[in-house]
């Protein structure tokens, strides 16, 4: 448990922080699976369509550290890369 004053206030900072990417890390999984279950349905257009939607969550992510600069380059390569590859 805590003991000063500046270790407790941490615990809550901490907590609270990890209930926001926790949110915002959910958003994220939830459009990737969505998006990719437009491709398999061959629905491009529409999965074009969310592609600037993913492209600014990921962004965001690498902005605010919540991912890693290059894991988010990574996604949205390997996210284009099938949308591509269906698109033929």
């Amino acid at each position: 448990m805590p003991i000063t004053k500046s270790a407790k206030k941490s615990i809550k900072k901490n907590s609270r922080n990890r209930a926001s990417n926790l949110k915002k890390m959910t958003v994220f999984k939830k459009t990737r699976k969505e998006f990719l279950k437009l491709i398999e349905n061959g629905k491009i257009d529409e999965a074009k369509k969310m592609e600037a939607q993913l492209y600014k969550i990921l962004d965001k992510a690498a902005k605010t550290n919540l991912m890693k600069k290059n894991k988010t380059n990574r996604e949205k390569s390997r996210l284009i890369k099938k949308l591509k590859t269906k698109n033929k």
